[in-house]
């Protein structure tokens, strides 16, 4: 298995257990969070990259694919542990300024908490 999937209250984490998120396992991610998303209703993804130590385009496509769907369901996506390595690319990418990014799983869980927090005070409003 190259990702491991963990359903919570609030959100579901996916730990990539692979080296690289390359054309071999990104497929598989996107079309797993693209199932999150559509078939089971998920809101908010947080994604635990600490294990990955390169990603090419297919898996920042995957990512993106994430985020676009975290954002039509009103919820956010959450990248967790990213390498040096691969926030250069997501730097060079200039998708350091659209993606949500934290040094661990547990600030991505206040992250997600804090968003769902900030749109219902939005609703009430």
């Amino acid at each position: 298995m190259q990702f491991k999937i963990e359903k919570f209250d609030k959100y579901t984490l996916v730990t990539v257990q692979s080296e690289k998120l390359t054309n071999t396992v990104a497929p598989l991610l996107k079309a797993q969070v693209v199932t999150l998303f559509q078939e089971e209703g998920i809101t908010n993804l947080l994604i635990d990259m600490s294990a990955v130590k390169y990603v090419d385009s297919s898996g920042l496509s995957a990512i993106l694919v994430a985020n676009r769907l975290a954002n039509e369901a009103q919820g956010i996506l959450v990248l967790a542990g990213v390498t040096d390595y691969v926030m250069k690319i997501i730097t060079i990418s200039k998708l350091d300024s659209v993606l949500t990014m934290v040094p661990t799983v547990n600030e991505g869980v206040d992250a997600i908490f804090l968003n769902q927090l900030e749109r219902d005070l939005g609703k009430e409003e």
